[in-house]
């Protein structure tokens, strides 16, 4: 299958590592031009020698913080004179913080809002205007399983990220008439720093090893192993690529059967 992605200019956030970094590699991959963005410099330029190292294909950067509207706007800038403009947005963070409803203080509200939430809104809002006066364009927005079920201890996750689903859910109705594909895809137990910090707090919750938690949750899931960062890579840079031209406003799961609903 031809996705037909070559010389697309891509955005990629929070792509200096974890399930963002194997994006931007599959996006190189198809030879796309891709935008990295992140807070670290040398995270960044790793990142930046490591795509060029597996794929050939040479990636720019921009060094911010997402929750930052000034940052977010220097990103889109940077993407428009280093390729034009803006074929594909692929919105990425790292998770809130792991705690129950009554450990929580309304800062930590608001932090995991921006953070989650209002973060994604200011980079769609930047590229919109953008997608629309090149015709058309695809937006994936990445939250996790928490949409489809509850997670304990992440109930800021599980607000949020379900936030998301509405967002892309209306946002695919009101672009479709230009051309702006909008979908959702969700993690589940997927090998990244993100899912080893949450494994370690519920290891040190329960006072066992954290390799006793890993050994458990694997055999929760009918594939019985994590998933790899390609593995959720594939589906978005399918949703994001010429081949994905009537999928809009779905959320898809790549948990390796891990929610039992529908």
């Amino acid at each position: 299958m031809n996705l037909k992605l070559e010389n697309k200019p891509v955005i990629v956030m929070a792509s200096s590592s974890g399930i963002g970094l194997g994006v931007a590699l599959e996006f190189a991959r198809e030879k796309a031009n891709v935008m990295l963005f992140g807070r670290s410099k040398d995270r960044l330029e790793t990142a930046q020698k490591l795509i060029l190292e597996q794929t050939g294909t040479v990636v720019k950067y921009t060094i911010g913080d997402i929750t930052n509207k000034e940052d977010i706007e220097l990103l889109v800038q940077n993407t428009l004179d280093s390729y034009g403009y803006i074929y594909a947005l692929f919105n990425n963070t790292g998770g809130p913080i792991a705690a129950k409803f009554n450990e929580l203080t309304d800062e930590d509200w608001i932090n995991a809002f921006e953070l989650t939430l209002l973060s994604y809104i200011r980079s769609i809002r930047s590229v919109i205007p953008i997608m629309k006066k090149a015709g058309g364009g695809k937006i994936v927005n990445n939250t996790s399983i928490s949409i489809k079920q509850a997670i304990d201890n992440l109930i800021l996750s599980n607000t949020f990220r379900t936030g998301i689903v509405g967002l892309s859910k209306t946002l695919s109705r009101e672009l479709a008439k230009d051309n702006i594909l909008v979908n959702v895809v969700g993690a589940g137990k997927t090998a990244t720093q993100r899912v080893d910090y949450l494994d370690s707090v519920r290891a040190k919750e329960l006072g066992v090893p954290i390799e006793a938690i890993q050994e458990q949750s694997a055999k929760s899931i009918p594939l019985k192993r994590y998933g790899k960062t390609e593995e959720m890579a594939k589906l978005v840079v399918f949703l994001c690529s010429e081949a994905n031209t009537y999928i809009t406003g779905q959320s898809i799961l790549v948990d390796g059967g891990m929610v039992g609903g529908y």
